[in-house]
């Protein structure tokens, strides 16, 4: 598992938020006004991005992900002083049948979807647009930010055929720093993603 790991995406991700959340620029296409909107956040991981937008005066944040993590998510967000009714933590499998209630309650009602560094194994593009069509309704704007690899293109190429559009918003040299210390001077990017046909509430 490499979720309690702070990967370099999800603290570009983060600052990107703290700059585009400014409701002064709310309606620009990459800017959101996060007061009183509802986010989720997709392999959360530590849950950066997701604590980050809660903070912005997001209503009600979502932190999700496999079973092993949600114990250093859940102490994320004790240790940040923020409570169980505004960020809530909950296991999450991409592609399962059923969303947990966490999500299910929302009625669809998420606002926006935050990713970061998912983009790495292709295989995992058909569970991921499956659970975002679960998720997302319409008016659902997808944040996303990665490292960019060759498996970042792939995932792309993937994500798209199974029916979602990309657009690239920022591109820009990051640090990377490895799990093993060592400093890799490598390429960041953030995309705005939106499914290709509207999806409509039930």
């Amino acid at each position: 598992m490499t979720g309690s790991w702070l990967w370099d995406s999800a603290i570009i991700l983060s600052n990107y938020i703290s700059i585009r959340a400014d409701p002064d620029y709310n309606g620009g296409f990459g800017f959101f006004n996060l007061h009183g909107k509802t986010v989720v956040e997709l392999g959360a991981g530590t849950g950066l991005p997701g604590l980050t937008a809660s903070r912005l005066g997001a209503r009600r944040v979502v932190l999700t992900d496999l079973p092993p993590l949600l114990p250093g998510l859940r102490n994320n967000v004790e240790v940040n002083g923020l409570d169980d009714v505004r960020v809530e933590v909950c296991e999450l499998v991409w592609g399962a049948d059923e969303l947990p209630s966490q999500l299910n309650e929302l009625q669809r009602g998420v606002d926006l979807v935050l990713m970061s560094d998912v983009f790495y194994d292709s295989s995992l593009m058909a569970p991921l647009a499956k659970t975002l069509k679960m998720v997302c309704h319409g008016g659902t704007v997808i944040w996303s930010a990665s490292e960019v690899r060759q498996s970042t293109d792939e995932c792309l190429n993937e994500l798209t055929s199974h029916g979602f559009e990309v657009t690239e918003l920022v591109s820009q040299p990051g640090v990377s720093t490895s799990e093993t210390g060592h400093n890799n001077t490598n390429e960041f990017a953030i995309y705005v993603i939106s499914p290709s046909n509207p999806i409509h509430s039930p």
